[in-house]
């Protein structure tokens, strides 16, 4: 897909999300030497307010992109590709844990001199932004958190789990195919956009995700709980103003999950989007966006 065709294929996405952007452009590619992972991350341009943008576990920094279109003539935005996802590197070490991330985002942040940046994750992102947030609240200007919280439902992330492991499949229509079984609600072409940036092709001729699925293993996942547990007890360190937000046919995050987290911090609030399941971005970016700017009006932002 050439230049003139993503352009093409994005502006079909904001179309589809019931959004009007006069001047649709391609973010830069770039990349970044953190420590010893290089990094690739989408760098939209601009002078406002530095916001760094998370993806969730097995998606890539092109899932904010109908996001950072509309946002990006205000906010500097900045999408990264996180360890083992997209563009970037995967680990030798296969660490792909909370501490690895947070150092991952601490050294990007310092690199690219943002001051007291807008972090906005969502589920594997979000809580990566929450441990940052949680060590780093003074480097913060404010928190979106994006349908994760400390009490994910299981059920709904072995789901996630089971669709981000898809072995290898012969083309990119067998994946799109079990993408449109898998989220029945989103636009055909948009899934197709979505792909684009998030296979790759193997030796052998066949198509494969492009995250490190070594990450996903039994061993990591009882990491990762343990990690939750040591978060839960660091969240009431974070005092930056701090937006929840739940997608309503969300199987991670519900309601009174959602309420629950955001009662134990200072200042925090959260809100449903309607027509929207666990990632918020891609099925209604319009509705995130009118839960976010709202929000980031309200602090001065």
């Amino acid at each position: 897909m050439d230049a003139g065709e993503q352009i093409r294929m994005l502006q079909h996405a904001v179309k589809v999300a019931g959004l009007d952007a006069s001047d649709v452009v391609l973010p830069a590619d770039r990349q970044a030497l953190v420590g010893s992972m290089r990094l690739h991350y989408l760098d939209w341009g601009g002078s406002g307010h530095p916001i760094l943008f998370l993806h969730g576990g097995g998606l890539n920094a092109h899932t904010w992109d109908v996001v950072a279109t509309m946002m990006r003539s205000r906010y500097r935005c900045i999408a990264l590709d996180q360890r083992g996802h997209g563009d970037s590197e995967w680990s030798p070490e296969m660490d792909y844990g909370l501490d690895a991330h947070v150092r991952d985002i601490e050294g990007f942040t310092d690199l690219s001199g943002f001051s007291n940046p807008v972090l906005v994750g969502q589920s594997m992102g979000g809580l990566n932004a929450i441990a940052y947030s949680a060590r780093h609240c003074d480097r913060v200007a404010a928190l979106v958190v994006v349908d994760v919280g400390p009490e994910p439902d299981e059920g709904g992330a072995q789901r996630i789990r089971d669709f981000s492991s898809t072995p290898e499949l012969d083309s990119p229509e067998d994946f799109l195919e079990r993408a449109v079984r898998f989220n029945p609600h989103r636009d055909r072409e948009v899934l197709r956009r979505s792909l684009f940036y998030n296979l790759r092709r193997l030796p052998n001729g066949r198509w494969a995700f492009k995250h490190d699925q070594r990450r996903m293993g039994e061993e990591a996942r009882d990491r990762l709980a343990r990690e939750r547990q040591r978060l839960s007890r660091e969240i009431g360190n974070i005092r930056c103003p701090t937006l929840i937000v739940r997608g309503a046919r969300s199987d991670i995050l519900s309601d009174a999950a959602a309420q629950r987290f955001a009662s134990t911090l200072p200042r925090a609030q959260w809100v449903r989007v309607e027509d929207a399941g666990h990632n918020v971005q891609g099925d209604n970016p319009r509705g995130l966006l009118d839960a976010m700017l709202p929000f980031l009006n309200s602090i001065g932002l």
